[in-house]
């Protein structure tokens, strides 16, 4: 899931330094943090934000700033400062709506399932018909094997919207881990005769047949996807799984790779490369 960008609105000056060092006050050292982030200087930007904090601590401003810290510590792998970051904005904003998704999505990311599960549900008491955090939760729940849980959210989004793609392809992930793969397939077969172009539903049908063990369909299903999206790292992956069933060692190392380069994280492509050997 992307994360959201929530950066403060400030008016800009019509000239500013280019030197951190030379900056004065609050509102300059912000707008250098602009500056920063549209050279991609992002350390230098998290510095700005870091120093305008620590000339006017009690600025209410802050909360704002805290939530932008943390989005720019993310892109920089800084993961558990971000999470500070975050959690020092919620301290201020307990009820604000991107603060909650940007925490929630980066529990998820760092495997932090029930912390993430804790975020989305405190979305759900501000926004109780949100598909989007409603599908999160609910595939959170499969990682923590609540199964039950997970279907009630699946079908709640399907009963908020009777055309939803997200509550079926929440029920097919359901299927799947309680290994109904049968009527996994139902769904995704169901699904893309009506939706030809997307590369999440091929992702989904390809990693159903892994499970069945039927490479061939996978196979195609990936590629598939792939063509569709080709910057998902997570497909990449799922190829070289099947890949190493068929005993293509070097094809789904490049795969692999390939992954890592898209943002996979490096110690699970780690693991898998030790069976590319």
């Amino acid at each position: 899931m992307k994360f959201k960008l929530f950066f403060l609105s400030l008016f800009l000056y019509s000239f500013i330094s280019p030197q951190l060092t030379i900056a004065q006050t609050y509102d300059e050292l912000i707008d250098f943090s602009f500056k920063y982030i549209e050279n991609n200087n992002l350390p230098a930007a998290e510095t700005s934000l870091k120093e305008a904090m620590k000339l006017e601590p009690a600025n209410p401003r802050n909360v704002l700033l805290l939530s932008n810290l943390g989005t720019i510590q993310r892109r920089l792998g800084k993961s558990e400062e971000a999470i500070v970051s975050y959690t020092a904005a919620l301290s201020r904003a307990p009820r604000n709506v991107t603060f909650l998704s940007n925490r929630a999505s980066l529990y998820a990311e760092l495997g932090h399932a029930e912390n993430a599960i804790t975020d989305y549900t405190s979305l759900l008491w501000i926004e109780e018909n949100n598909e989007n955090t409603l599908f999160e939760r609910g595939l959170l729940y499969l990682q923590v094997k609540n199964f039950g849980a997970a279907q009630t959210d699946f079908e709640r989004i399907i009963e908020i919207n009777p055309n939803t793609l997200s509550g079926r392809m929440g029920i097919a992930s359901l299927c799947k881990f309680r290994r109904e793969y049968n009527e996994a397939e139902k769904i995704y077969n169901y699904l893309l005769d009506k939706i030809y172009d997307n590369a999440d539903l091929y992702t989904g049908r390809g990693e159903l047949y892994l499970l069945m063990e039927k490479y061939p369909k996978a196979m195609s299903d990936i590629n598939k996807s792939l063509s569709l999206d080709p910057k998902n790292p997570y497909t990449y992956v799922l190829r070289a799984r099947v890949k190493l069933l068929q005993y293509e060692k070097k094809s789904a190392r490049s795969d692999i790779e390939k992954a890592i380069s898209l943002g996979y994280d490096k110690k699970e492509a780690e693991e898998l490369l030790k069976f590319c050997k």
